[in-house]
């Protein structure tokens, strides 16, 4: 097994608070990217109080050799309850910021955009001070789909670019990075107030300039917020590591990003895509639209 560095070493959680936000989620039958896909940032986030709904899952469509999101199961009917156990664990938990994202639901013609307005449409009624971010899947490139999701006023949309060009068909095989580029670039043009972002991992075999090549790329489209993270192999059946990036490079990146016009980068070994989102709420005020 390859060893860490001590960079990558995260702090053990405070259990109590952790269980807690366990028990939310348990009794209301809710899932979590966090758990799903084996986030190292779990006891952090849940001791803040923070998660990021994973909803008509866990069971996913696509088989993506990166990810720890089942995708053997056969994917379930969307719960129409789903929706108001979301909103009540938001109320639950105290949120001002909530993340929302999903599993691929290829097999559902708008790829689960409507699951998505009512989880939005739900939290405003019971929360309406919440922030509300949604991270997508490229929904097979149906635009009309991305429209009803985006008129349902999410603060932040949220699709990730996952990895450079030339690494596509190993590490994601049935996306498509010109799709996700038009993905953010038709947010921006339907949606003007919304706030756009994207994330990427690194570590799979990508150079410096292919990551800042896909930087470039996304502020093309006006991409507002970044992340970059290190890339971490849930198991062995997935893909390896290729390299430990330094902190010093995450940084240098970071200054890259915001160079570019990028109104905020998030960039270092652990940061995921969900990770200290709730910091766009500071970002609102000092980029107001």
């Amino acid at each position: 097994m390859t060893v860490k560095p001590d960079w990558l070493r995260v702090k053990a959680p405070q259990w109590e608070r952790v269980g807690k936000i366990k028990e939310i989620l348990r009794d209301l039958a809710l899932n979590t990217v966090c758990e799903e896909a084996s986030c190292p940032n779990i006891g952090e986030c849940f001791n803040a109080g923070t998660a990021t709904f994973l909803i008509m899952g866990p069971a996913c469509t696509r088989a993506c050799p990166y990810c720890d999101i089942d995708f053997e199961k056969k994917p379930q009917a969307l719960d129409p309850t789903e929706p108001i156990r979301l909103a009540e664990a938001v109320s639950r938990m105290q949120l001002n910021h909530v993340v929302i994202t999903s599993v691929n639901r290829d097999d559902l013609p708008d790829g689960g955009a409507y699951q998505f307005v009512k989880c939005i449409n739900a939290i405003h009624d019971i929360s309406s001070h919440t922030t509300i971010e949604v991270l997508i899947p490229d929904l097979c490139g149906n635009w009309q789909a991305l429209e009803i999701i985006l008129q349902a006023k999410p603060e932040v949309l949220n699709h990730n670019t996952e990895t450079i060009s030339r690494l596509y068909r190993r590490v994601r095989p049935q996306g498509n990075y010109e799709r996700t580029m038009e993905l953010l670039q038709r947010s921006r043009q339907i949606s003007p107030k919304t706030y756009t972002k994207s994330g990427i991992m690194v570590g799979l075999g990508e150079t410096d300039a292919e990551v800042r090549q896909v930087m470039e790329d996304l502020r093309r489209v006006d991409c507002d917020i970044l992340t970059i993270g290190q890339y971490l192999q849930p198991t062995q059946k997935h893909l390896q590591v290729s390299d430990f990036i330094t902190p010093t490079q995450f940084a240098a990146w970071q200054t890259f990003g915001e160079e570019l016009g990028f109104l905020q980068v998030v960039s270092s070994p652990l940061t995921r895509s969900s990770y200290h989102a709730e910091q766009v709420r500071e970002l609102m005020k000092r980029y107001p639209r």
